[in-house]
């Protein structure tokens, strides 16, 4: 009768914990095929050994599970899988994590959706200088409720995704907000991140960068 309780509690607390996952490997051929042309285009100068494939388990807003893909580079994964458990331990809602790839790597695209990602080799919004999102030394977290904001030369306020323009009033209450003092806010800043969100110059609420 004990060893048939104790089997049942093992088999209910595996099924509670069927969907977590937390793995780091080198990106694997199927994988590495759908970036080309996309996340990885000609030209990239980025080492595909410097780069890692995360799978990530995660919560919604409603408290629904999911797991999702992440590319990033090597010098972060254990970093992100760390705030990540950790976010997914504490239920800390981010809507969805998929690779750049699925959005022809299209940075509009993906922050439309409120996607979450690392690497894609593009450069800065307005610049000719390379994203740290080229390199996979930066996570965008929750983008469409956390826009990136800038004042272009003609004095007019370009935020990016086109249709966050509603969320770039930080005093209002919103789902997957980010906000300074929050718990992933200080998870990624104690693993040595900086936050676009407490940049002077433009403000960029998603972005957390080595």
């Amino acid at each position: 009768m004990h060893r048939s309780v104790l089997s049942l509690l093992f088999c209910l607390s595996s099924l509670a914990g069927w969907a977590q996952e937390f793995s780091i490997q080198t990106i694997p051929d199927s994988v590495f095929r759908r970036m080309q042309g996309r996340s990885w285009p000609e030209g990239c100068t980025v080492r595909r050994a410097d780069l890692r494939y995360l799978r990530l388990s995660h919560f919604d807003a409603e408290q629904k599970e999911h797991v999702g893909e992440m590319i990033c580079n090597k010098a972060i994964a254990n970093d992100i899988v760390e705030i990540f458990r950790e976010l997914y331990r504490q239920k800390y809602p981010i809507q969805r994590i998929r690779l750049m790839d699925d959005y022809e790597a299209d940075d509009e695209r993906a922050m439309r959706d409120n996607n979450t990602s690392s690497f894609c080799y593009r450069r800065i919004s307005g610049s000719a200088k390379l994203s740290k999102h080229a390199t996979g030394m930066a996570v965008d977290i929750n983008t469409l409720y956390n826009p990136y904001v800038r004042t272009g030369k003609n004095g007019r306020r370009i935020v990016e995704p086109a249709t966050a323009v509603k969320y770039v009033d930080r005093r209002k209450s919103f789902p997957y907000k980010i906000v300074k003092g929050d718990l992933l806010h200080r998870l990624f800043l104690q693993h040595g991140f900086k936050w676009g969100g407490s940049w002077r110059t433009v403000k960029d609420w998603q972005h957390f960068e080595k």
